[in-house]
């Protein structure tokens, strides 16, 4: 059954939400018995190369929405506004749609209060939006924990009941304090789904990439390795090169054969 935003918003409370990121068709088939795929600008750095999120563009996500869309059959999909692209309202909505028109059932964007008018502008036309808070890899310089003090803490849950009121139908926790994030997750009405914010959220997202130890740039704290990948994958690409090398393959059975009445023809012809 294909999850829709009211099975999400009221998975809250009664069953932990699971999301992981998916950009291209054959990941996304994979994956699709997750509840939510995530199309995250994440795909700039572990799909496209770049050292940071801040390279991703519309057409990029586009490109990534469509290739997720056509592979999903159950998962909701959530793509990422990439950063540049919600500077006013205008704008917001434009690419909302943009990503919508590209197979995305809700987009999601980072910030707090300082955003709360686009979140307002672009769930009054219709467009689910999920919010981001905690760090915030479009713009952050660093990668640091958030919420350690009263004060830092204060902001975050009042951003979170801001976004909340402001029309977000779940709420993205980034390498948030574990106390914090359970105190956010007891005052909003809203999912939250967690990265590096502790069991006590309504759900938890990884990046494909880093659950099955595909990217190796990064190994972050929050990301478990459910496989090592790259290792296996390495192995292989190993043993394919000492085959060829060696004429072992292809064998016999990777090769297709002319009738042999069809090839005695053949031999006679071109004696």
């Amino acid at each position: 059954m294909h999850k829709t935003i009211k099975n999400i918003v009221e998975m809250k409370k009664k069953e932990k939400i699971t999301v992981l990121t998916g950009y291209d068709s054959t990941m996304v088939t994979l994956c699709d018995q997750v509840d939510v795929i995530l199309v995250g600008d994440s795909a700039g750095m572990v799909m496209l190369g770049y050292e940071n999120t801040s390279s991703v563009t519309m057409e990029d996500m586009i490109r990534f929405t469509t290739a997720a869309k056509n592979a999903k059959k159950n998962s909701l999909i959530v793509s990422d506004l990439p950063i540049n692209s919600y500077k006013n309202e205008k704008d917001a909505i434009t690419n909302s749609l943009r990503l919508i028109k590209a197979g995305a059932d809700a987009v999601k964007l980072e910030g707090g209060r300082e955003v709360a008018g686009i979140i307002k502008s672009i769930t009054e036309s219709k467009i689910p939006v999920m919010g981001h808070l905690g760090l915030l890899p479009q713009t952050a310089e660093k990668y640091t924990v958030q919420g350690k003090t009263k004060e830092d803490a204060i902001q975050l849950i009042e951003d979170a009941k801001i976004i909340t009121e402001s029309g977000v139908f779940s709420i993205v926790l980034e390498m948030v304090s574990s106390q914090v994030a359970k105190i956010i997750t007891q005052k909003v009405s809203v999912p939250t789904i967690g990265i590096g914010s502790g069991k006590d959220c309504d759900g938890q997202v990884l990046v494909v990439h880093d659950m099955l130890g595909l990217f190796e740039k990064l190994k972050p704290k929050f990301a478990k390795r459910y496989l090592s990948l790259s290792e296996e994958i390495r192995n292989a690409v190993k043993s394919y090169v000492e085959e060829v090398k060696e004429e072992k393959f292809p064998a016999i059975e990777n090769e297709f054969q002319m009738d042999e009445s069809e090839y005695n023809k053949l031999r006679k012809e071109i004696v």
